[in-house]
């Protein structure tokens, strides 16, 4: 709109400005000639017919002296034409132009001053008046901010002038007028701008607010905030339809998720109390068993351990989805050194090498409580996958913007296909695993606006990447 408006003014006012500031100027040339050749006519009577009695004036200028005034204010030559003076016609129309401001010469056709309104230098050269007088043609001229016409005064015979007439007009009262017009243009133009910008100001607020407030509540409910509901307040009617439908959808969709978390949730929760129960019998029955009874219900008490850690998954998984914290800064460095601390008692049972590597303090972040899991997850994982004699190391360094946190084992790996289901719930690549680690870890990473992939590791194994937002954070010393 302010485009639209700045360009209907500058293609209306401009031109208008323009238009009449050139009308202006002609008006103004025209009246001053108008009035030269008034002074003209009442100037012929004095100069009578020059035709065959003019003298050629002196070169380069024109000869004046002492003379007497017929009016208050006009000098009169006394040796002008036939050393006579101007008419009374005359003197007073050279006083009427004094009055105005104006000045004016009267030559006869030497160039001779005849009369004048002043003692003022004649501002034009001979040259000009030569000219006017051969031609019969009149010239206007500017000169220090005045305009000079030179006229020529008709003869008896009208076969010649008779003389000329030049008259200065100031043009100052022309350029204060043209001056005064283009300021109230301008104001005019500035004023219609700023009433543009008002109003558009106003519409866009009237699209925008909804707009952004839409915006925000989509991004509340894309962060896990499933009650965030759109406000179908002021606005465009599409906008306010726009709105329905996101709460709507929204509250479809909050049904959805609370319903299937729920009942992931409720079932995972009674499934405990059956198993520990059941676990209770077996144990109950194992020791008065003979041995080979005994051994069979050893593998059912594996069996039986396996779907309780599979329930536990479940209810991780069903926490996770159903988390949303706000974010805040985390030592990443730190917290890895912790969590390696903690596992390393395990690595060691086990035969692996367990070695973090974060040489400068990092900051992330994610919701409180989340670096830990992902990080218990990642290493159990690879503790479990990892045989005696390997490795797995933990690094935490910045990418960009952001903080990199990987680990990397050089256990038997993954393939490309499992790989690309590895954060699915209940795909795992480890018999026996319960497929649930992993997707917990991405939905912690991604709920904290962080990515995770997996690669192979160089020489063999897994390596999983996890980048997540940088945060500000004070220096802190780490213990490895």
């Amino acid at each position: 709109m302010l485009a639209l408006i700045g360009a209907v003014l500058a293609t209306s006012v401009i031109p208008l400005g323009i238009i009449t500031t050139g009308h202006a100027r002609d008006t103004f040339r025209a009246d001053t000639v108008l009035a030269a050749r008034s002074l003209a006519g009442a100037a012929e009577e004095s100069l009578g017919d020059q035709s065959g009695t003019g003298r050629p004036g002196p070169a380069g200028g024109t000869r004046a002296a002492a003379g007497t005034g017929t009016a208050a204010g006009t000098r009169v030559q006394a040796g002008g034409s036939h050393g006579r003076p101007p008419a009374r016609e005359t003197a007073l129309a050279l006083a009427r132009a004094r009055r105005a401001g104006q000045s004016a010469w009267v030559l006869d056709t030497a160039g001779h001053l005849v009369a004048t309104t002043g003692r003022d230098r004649l501002p034009v050269p001979a040259a000009a008046v030569a000219a006017v007088l051969t031609t019969g043609q009149p010239r206007i001229t500017e000169a220090d901010d005045r305009l000079l016409a030179v006229v020529p005064v008709d003869g008896a015979r009208r076969s010649a002038p008779a003389g000329a007439v030049v008259l200065s007009r100031s043009a100052a009262e022309m350029e204060r007028r043209v001056s005064a017009l283009w300021t109230w243009l301008a104001a005019v133009g500035g004023g219609g701008l700023l009433a543009a910008a008002m109003i558009a100001v106003a519409l866009t607020r009237w699209v925008s607010r909804p707009l952004s407030t839409l915006a925000a509540a989509a991004q509340g409910l894309g962060g896990g905030a499933l009650g965030t509901r759109a406000p179908a307040g002021p606005g465009p009617p599409e906008v306010r339809r726009l709105a329905t439908a996101f709460n709507t959808m929204a509250g479809r969709l909050e049904t959805l998720v609370h319903g299937s978390t729920a009942t992931m949730a409720d079932v995972s929760h009674q499934l405990r109390t059956p198993l520990a129960a059941l676990r209770l019998r077996l144990d109950v029955l194992a020791a008065d068993a003979d041995p080979a009874t005994a051994a069979e219900l050893a593998g059912a008490q594996g069996e039986i351990a396996r779907l309780s850690r599979l329930v536990d998954g479940l209810l991780a998984v069903a926490r996770a989805e159903n988390v949303v914290t706000e974010p805040v800064p985390v030592a990443a460095g730190e917290v890895a050194s912790d969590r390696a601390g903690a596992w390393r008692p395990v690595a060691e049972e086990r035969g692996v090498t367990l070695t973090v590597d974060c040489p400068r303090p990092v900051w992330a972040s994610l919701g409180e409580g989340h670096l830990e899991q992902i990080l218990d997850n990642l290493l159990a994982n690879a503790l479990d996958a990892v045989p005696p004699d390997g490795h797995v190391r933990v690094s935490a360094g910045t990418a960009g913007q952001g903080t990199r946190l990987t680990v990397a084992d050089d256990g038997p790996g993954m393939t490309p296909q499992q790989r690309e289901a590895a954060f699915r719930r209940f795909a795992s690549a480890t018999p026996g695993g319960a497929g649930l680690g992993l997707a917990i870890v991405h939905r912690l990473v991604t709920v904290s606006g962080g990515s995770a992939a997996l690669s192979e590791t160089p020489g063999g194994g897994l390596t999983v990447t996890i980048d997540l937002p940088g945060a500000a954070g004070t220096r802190t010393l780490y213990r490895f």
